[in-house]
């Protein structure tokens, strides 16, 4: 992160003027909740990537500006909605949108917020316009159709792993490849390596989410930050709850679901059994393995950017570190 100290800088200030922007914006019950979910924080690792990627090719990261601040006002658009679809009370330890003023607000808001992201997108130099709303409008619509697959599994009684993966690309994994690609676009990169990054990016965010599923399970509290086990508690179908069906007898499988759908064990009984469960087939060391054919796949990509390989490094020890959580 100390290599990209400068650029999160310049995208700090760029936030702070956006969210004085909103704050003063009328009428203020639309607008304070889109600044209030600006100001709640997070690592910004999506607009970063974009200030990333344009600097990456050894161009002035300020040109890269606007197209981060409507990256970052997407996500977050996004959080809003997924938090009223999830009915979820807290987001990075502060109240959700539809719990701080209402659902209704919430729902108006998110949608305020995804035209203001477009917006400040048409601000973007002309030359690149063309191409980013292209390739803002095509993440767009696959992170919606990413999060209608996530409810559609709610209900399936069956669900492959390939279609888990499918599920996570979209709903997570696009924007990542599509916030490095916005960068280099602006830094006017070859096609060949903004596809290049696009898949890096990619990549990184399904090996994320895969060791995210890993983390929900054989995490420790003080590390984790939420509740371990949450997943295996709700029934999330994750892709180890997917793969241990997937390799599972008839018998185990028989035993798996008596396991999810008992309403008479307790949640940690629960959790120990099904990771128990889970070990007996090895899913863990299957989740991992997964993930790193996806790490190793996104630095193939980086290895076959044209660009400064010190800027190359850093950007791979970026993603390393996104990832060491998991590790």
């Amino acid at each position: 992160m100390q290599a990209y100290a400068n650029l999160f800088r310049l995208l700090t200030n760029a936030l702070v003027e956006q969210q004085a922007v909103l704050n003063t914006s009328t009428p203020k019950q639309m607008y304070e909740p889109m600044a209030y979910t600006i100001g709640l924080g997070g690592k910004r690792v999506r607009p970063l990537l974009t200030l990333i990627a344009c600097d990456l090719f050894n161009a002035n990261p300020q040109s890269a500006v606007k197209a981060a601040l409507a990256v970052e006002l997407f996500h977050n658009f996004s959080l809003i909605h997924d938090d009223i679809l999830d009915n979820a009370p807290l987001r990075r330890g502060s109240a959700t949108v539809h719990e701080k003023w209402n659902r209704n607000i919430a729902l108006l808001s998110g949608d305020g917020m995804m035209v203001k992201a477009f917006d400040v997108l048409s601000e973007c130099d002309t030359t690149h316009l063309k191409a980013m709303l292209k390739l803002f409008s095509k993440t767009g619509i696959e992170v919606c159709e990413g999060q209608q697959f996530d409810m559609n599994y709610e209900t399936l009684e069956h669900v492959s792993v390939e279609e888990y993966l499918n599920m996570i690309t979209f709903k997570t994994a696009v924007l990542l490849g599509c916030s490095l690609q916005m960068g280099a676009i602006c830094a006017n990169a070859s096609l060949q390596d903004q596809i290049h990054l696009y898949e890096f990016g990619k990549h990184v965010g399904i090996a994320f989410q895969i060791l995210d599923d890993v983390l929900d399970v054989y995490a420790t509290n003080d590390k984790f930050g939420k509740q371990v086990g949450g997943d295996i508690i709700s029934n999330k179908k994750t892709f180890l709850l997917l793969k241990a069906f997937e390799l599972a007898v008839p018998s185990q499988k028989e035993t798996l679901n008596c396991l999810l759908n008992n309403k008479n064990i307790s949640n940690p009984d629960k959790v120990l059994q099904v990771t128990a469960f889970y070990d007996s087939l090895d899913i863990k060391e299957l989740a991992n393995r997964e993930a790193n054919i996806h790490t190793e796949t996104a630095l193939k990509h980086l290895m076959e950017v044209e660009a400064d390989q010190t800027k190359k490094e850093n950007l791979k020890q970026f993603a390393f570190d996104l990832l060491k959580r998991h590790t």
